[in-house]
């Protein structure tokens, strides 16, 4: 029975298809925790082996009371398995965990670009020096190519940790924390906050997209561009609805608000979610979280709007077309 709920626990645990793994990796920093991790991992399975083999062996062909221990060979045998070879492999372990510190210390050339990221409770600030804009809770960076990563914390502890391309570095208030990313191959690879930082701390999550240098380049251009003008009449009254309202006391939109107390609302429309990983990104979810997002994110420094219901709508049209 115990063997039956242990192996039903261990199907669980795959059946997240989507969650991001540090034994799926798609970065060179995460690929040398992932050659670590399976070391321990096979000398401990063949620590348990050898244990197990030696019970049974115990178990199996034990002495009679009455059988003369002789003592030499035992003790050598315990000096050998049970002191040398275990100081063998710590040495060794530790000889290959010097080497991958070493290597994941080494930050990238002096022209490799660079992003600047902010932990706020409950959200991720993206800048890049010299570009006057900023994004929230998704940053680019070129595939194949080594990124600087300046970390910083406008409030409390904070650890950025993607998974699948490079382990957490922890962002301390006063403090200038530097790491890389490097992805091998394109895509979308989450990241969260490692450290426990408040109430919505499990909703501190990031994407980092990694593309092609052309499409990095594009990301760039956009960041630094005013915002997506309205196109409709909807997304006219929605503009003037943000602007004359409580939105643009806290939130910038490039070429029409500057507020810099919540995150830059510039290209919310493309991102992949609300709240940093509190909700989807679509069109019922955004008019909740307006409306009142303590309904959403309990706790998050966002409250309530008092958007009349009837432009609430228009409002959403426009932010949905910011992107």
């Amino acid at each position: 029975m115990a063997l039956g709920t242990l192996a039903a626990l261990f199907a669980l645990t795959s059946c997240a298809t989507d969650a991001p793994s540090t034994l799926d990796t798609a970065g060179t920093g995460a690929e040398r925790v992932e050659r670590t991790w399976w070391l321990l991992f096979w000398i401990a399975l063949a620590v348990f082996v050898e244990v197990m083999a030696l019970l049974a062996w115990a178990l199996l062909f034990r002495r009679a009371p009455t059988t003369r221990v002789r003592h030499g060979q035992p003790l050598r045998f315990v000096a050998v398995a049970g002191a040398g070879v275990p100081l063998l492999i710590l040495v060794a372990v530790y000889g290959v965990g010097l080497r991958d510190l070493a290597m994941l210390g080494a930050g990238p050339e002096p022209q490799a670009p660079t992003i600047e990221v902010t932990g706020h409770k409950w959200w991720w600030e993206v800048r890049v020096p010299g570009i006057a804009g900023a994004t929230a809770n998704e940053l680019h960076i070129p595939v194949g190519e080594r990124v600087r990563v300046r970390l910083r914390s406008a409030d409390v502890l904070h650890s950025f940790w993607v998974p699948q391309l490079m382990p957490k570095t922890d962002l301390i208030a006063g403090e200038t924390r530097e790491t890389w990313l490097e992805a091998e191959r394109a895509g979308t690879y989450r990241g969260q906050c490692a450290e426990y930082c408040g109430t919505q701390h499990a909703h501190m999550a990031f994407l980092v997209v990694a593309e092609p240098r052309p499409q990095f380049d594009a990301w760039l251009a956009r960041l630094g561009s005013p915002a997506r003008q309205p196109r409709t009449d909807a997304e006219q009254r929605g503009r003037q609805a943000f602007v004359q309202g409580t939105c643009a006391g806290c939130h910038a939109v490039r070429g029409t608000a500057d507020g810099r107390a919540g995150p830059d609302l510039s290209d919310v429309g493309s991102r992949w979610s609300l709240g940093a990983g509190a909700v989807p990104n679509d069109a019922g979810h955004l008019g909740g979280w307006i409306a009142n997002p303590q309904t959403v994110k309990p706790g998050s420094y966002m409250p309530p709007q008092p958007i009349d219901a009837a432009r609430l709508p228009d409002l959403i049209a426009y932010l949905q077309s910011l992107k």
